[in-house]
């Protein structure tokens, strides 16, 4: 996932407060933006969620801290885009509950001609988290079928991993694609019998 740019974004707004909701919804329209839901129910906004994929979704902190901070865990759970926290007020306890449930940043629904700027930098920022964790998984893989390489053909770290390598080259296959098939090969196989006289 790369960063994309931010002239068009589908924007899923939560907020208990009907109110917010209608004073927010021409603000992200006017930055040039579309909102594809606006969730009230907290039962609602998973589903949504996943229907819709949303680019970006604001949560407002309505009457209740507790539940928009239902509602952020229910998009986090449910979407693949950064949530945004929108306050009407400072509420440094709610901001820190709420980055503990995987918002990417907050921003003051009173000062709507910083919205854009905060936009960007937290699609930015979620692209690049998304690009690390991909890393990570690819590193993981590659790791596994060196294990499994070196278990096979009683080998150190260094020669599996030549060996991947060489194969990838040879086959002119990208290296985690050679990795997840080494992974997932290796659960079809059955262990190896042991020798004769082994206990």
């Amino acid at each position: 996932m790369g960063y994309r740019e931010t002239e068009h974004l589908r924007v899923l707004i939560a907020n208990e407060r009907k109110d917010r909701l209608a004073l927010v919804a021409p603000i992200v329209i006017g930055l040039g933006h579309e909102v594809i839901a606006r969730e009230i129910e907290v039962a609602d906004v998973g589903t949504v969620t996943a229907r819709e994929r949303p680019d970006v979704a604001l949560v407002g902190l309505g009457a209740s801290s507790a539940h928009a901070l239902d509602l952020i865990d229910k998009i986090v759970r449910e979407a693949a885009c950064p949530v945004i926290v929108l306050l009407h007020s400072r509420d440094p306890g709610f901001v820190r509950e709420a980055s503990k449930r995987g918002v990417f940043a907050h921003i003051s629904d009173t000062d709507s001609e910083e919205w854009q700027s905060s936009i960007d930098i937290v699609l930015r920022r979620f692209a690049e988290y998304h690009d690390l964790e991909g890393a990570f998984g690819r590193r993981a893989v590659t790791e596994r079928a060196k294990g499994i390489l070196m278990e096979r053909h009683t080998i150190d770290e260094a020669t599996a991993f030549a060996m991947l390598r060489e194969r990838s080259r040879v086959d002119n296959r990208n290296l985690v694609d050679l990795a997840t098939a080494v992974v997932d090969g290796h659960r079809l196989l059955p262990r190896q019998p042991q020798a004769q006289g082994e206990d």
